[in-house]
């Protein structure tokens, strides 16, 4: 048996114990879970910058592809009301049979799943004990849900979960078993608790189930609800899924919440009926004899518990939840048994059950190969920033975020002491990176565009009411395939623009976002910030090479024409040049412009643009009140409207889009080649063609 460990506070530890069986004694059975192949991804970590691949470890091929699982009880469940007929032996085949179900779908996406086949087991427990819909399940993070949708009726849809196939999310447009949508994780307890407390005033007796995970309970919401549910002391159940995965690979070993005989034994006396109603009889009586009696009872409780709970236990005690466990979170029995005398409470206020998964379990039994990927603009980002941080030792970086982009690890293992991150904490990352600008330092503030909107009071007057010189690097800006809504970033270009003293800018390629990493370290008097989005760069060949600063608030004119001025913020710069091929085509010969920045705008060239022209076009990948507004109000106070030129923005719409792919998310918007091209032909008159360029 080998072991691996990683440390984390309040005895959520990464410890990972990697064995071939387990045998676990169960209540009401004995149950030995077997370990099972399954995919585990992993991202590469490469010295070099260029032929960046990426190796996972995949399953065998064949054993998914090539021949059909039998999956006798998965075959016969329509909704989780059924498992209540199930043992708890054909519980754990059940759960043999969705892990490779789910192994001969998700491992096509080529995207980690570990949490999602360490959830299975106790997806299981919760729709075995509880009675969904009408009890309230709230599952926090989006990688666990996947053995849910495959209970409530959404397997069949699962491999085409884009082009209107399912949410990779929780929606209650979806099914009535999704109690609550999930966004960027921590929000489970929080609305968990509104639903308790709606209930207790309606005078109805659900139960209310949280799952959150350790890696969305580092934000801040998490304890801000767990402190209110012990305050205002509801009935609700909070699941803390400890799947042992730490932001610091690399922490030396600590104190870990360990799965043990003792610790299972003691985890269902803790949950059971007549412990809990010992206790609170207990509690009840020290009142009558004494605030001091009662004080000094509830010192030696405290005491009694944390001697038998893993350290850090008793935190959630102190903010009101009464604490269960640790409880294997693969032992179905064990699982099932604590869930029931949980369930049986009433009138005990908020509990908290610590499950124990292990998301790499037999994780070396997968296969490795190589997947060769075109390089990504965050690729061509860290190559450059540590171009930028071997000339200047004051460059650090702090990332934020749920996932950390795996090319950061070159940043990460270049300079492992300048290299901060912080996880789902983006308002300590915002202030945290204010605090290191206020010390000399000159912090890049990684966070992607959907996340950073969690931090923007942060940015208002930590960082720009200061002018702290924090340099925000937005990741994932505008439309992002398969992620759809949850994580898109249409909002960033209004919402930063809009700060004082912000230099908001945006690259049209890999070339211009090697410059702004170098504008963006120039720059020492105030913030700054510029987007690039997902996926591959322009130049598949690009090498990236030393960057050059920008002169601050100057665009450029990419293609001279005439009539026609398409002005492009970022990588919208790109679809103005495809649109302006296919006007070519058409015998039009059209102006491109890169704007470079929103703000401070380059007033001489939008100036030019409109004396020049009939029409300017503005294109951004982003919500209405960004780029196009700013160009806008300066047309407008300079007096260019009131003569020939006229103006059209092509921005998102004002709605969000679903998930799908990159390109038909960009046809959904109108930000393609054909619909900036069509815009341009109905302006001049040309509507048919217009309308043949669409069809």
């Amino acid at each position: 048996m080998g072991s691996a460990s990683i440390g984390y506070q309040f005895g959520i530890s990464a410890r990972f114990h990697l064995r071939s069986d387990v045998a676990v004694s169960s209540l009401p059975c004995k149950v030995d879970i077997s370990r099972k192949s399954f995919f585990s991804a992993a991202s590469s970590t490469h010295k070099e910058f260029s032929n960046r691949a990426r190796v996972c470890s995949l399953p065998d091929i064949d054993e998914y592809c090539d021949e059909k699982v039998e999956t006798p009880i998965l075959d016969s469940i329509e909704t989780p009301s059924q498992l209540k007929n199930l043992s708890v032996k054909e519980l754990k085949q059940l759960a043999d049979e969705i892990r490779n179900e789910l192994l001969s779908v998700l491992w096509k996406t080529q995207k980690p799943v570990n949490q999602s086949l360490a959830a299975i087991e106790l997806t299981l427990a919760l729709h075995y004990v509880f009675r969904a819909p009408v009890d309230k399940i709230l599952w926090d993070s989006v990688e666990q849900t996947y053995a849910h949708k495959v209970l409530t009726g959404r397997w069949s849809a699962i491999p085409s979960r884009q082009n209107n196939g399912i949410s990779r999310v929780t929606s209650r447009l979806e099914s009535e078993y999704d109690t609550f949508g999930t966004g960027h994780g921590c929000n489970s307890i929080s609305a968990g608790l509104g639903l308790a407390v709606a209930r207790d005033m309606k005078g109805k007796r659900d139960r209310v189930v949280a799952v959150i995970d350790n890696v969305t309970i580092t934000a801040g919401q998490a304890y801000e609800a767990m402190s209110n549910a012990g305050y205002l002391d509801s009935n609700m159940i909070v699941i803390l899924n400890d799947s042992r995965h730490s932001l610091h690979p690399n922490m030396a070993e600590g104190s870990k919440a360990s799965i043990s005989a003792l610790s299972s034994i003691m985890s269902k006396i803790q949950s059971s009926q007549i412990f809990r109603k010992f206790r609170e009889l207990a509690k009840a009586m020290t009142k009558k004899i004494g605030k001091g009696m009662y004080e000094w009872a509830a010192k030696v409780d405290e005491y009694a518990r944390g001697m038998v709970g893993p350290t850090g236990s008793t935190l959630f005690e102190e903010l009101g939840l009464y604490y269960i466990g640790p409880v294997d979170g693969h032992n179905i029995g064990d699982l099932v048994c604590v869930f029931r005398e949980v369930a049986s409470l009433d009138s005990m206020g908020p509990v908290l059950v610590h499950v124990i998964t292990d998301e790499n379990r037999d994780a070396e039994t997968g296969k490795n190969i190589v997947v060769k990927d075109r390089r990504t603009y965050s690729d061509c980002f860290v190559e450059a920033l540590v171009m930028e941080a071997e000339k200047d030792r004051d460059i650090v970086v702090v990332h934020a975020g749920m996932e950390m982009d795996p090319s950061l690890v070159t940043f990460q293992e270049r300079f492992p002491d300048r290299f901060f991150n912080v996880g789902m904490a983006e308002q300590h990352a915002v202030t945290f990176s204010a605090g290191l600008s206020s010390g000399g330092l000159k912090p890049f503030c990684i966070i992607p565009s959907a996340f950073l909107q969690r931090a923007y009071d942060q940015v208002v007057h930590d960082v720009d009411r200061q002018r702290k010189a924090v340099r925000f690097v937005i990741t994932s800006a505008g439309l992002v395939g398969s992620d759809g809504p949850v994580q898109c970033g249409a909002f960033d270009i209004a919402f930063m623009s809009s700060l004082p003293n912000m230099i908001a800018m945006a690259p049209a390629d890999e070339d211009e976002l090697v410059d702004m990493v170098a504008t963006a370290a120039y720059i020492t008097d105030r913030p700054v910030c510029f987007r690039f989005p997902r996926g591959a760069i322009v130049n598949k060949n690009y090498l990236v090479r030393t960057g050059s600063p920008i002169e601050i608030g100057r665009g450029r004119v990419v293609v001279e024409g005439q009539d026609v001025a398409l002005l492009g913020y970022g990588a919208m710069v790109q679809n103005c040049l495809n649109a302006h091929s296919l006007l070519s085509k058409l015998g039009l010969n059209v102006t491109v412009a890169d704007a470079r920045f929103c703000k401070p705008l380059d007033i001489k060239l939008v100036r030019d643009l409109c004396q020049k022209h009939k029409f300017l076009i503005t294109v951004e990948e982003g919500c209405v009140g960004g780029f196009g507004s700013h160009v806008a109000q300066f047309i407008a106070l300079d007096g260019q409207l009131d003569g020939i030129i006229k103006w059209r923005p092509i921005v998102l719409p004002d709605g969000y889009i679903e998930e799908a792919s990159p390109s038909e998310q960009l046809a959904l918007a109108g930000l393609t080649g054909h619909h900036i091209a069509a815009t341009a032909l109905s302006l001049l008159g040309r509507t048919r063609e217009a309308l043949l360029l669409m069809s």
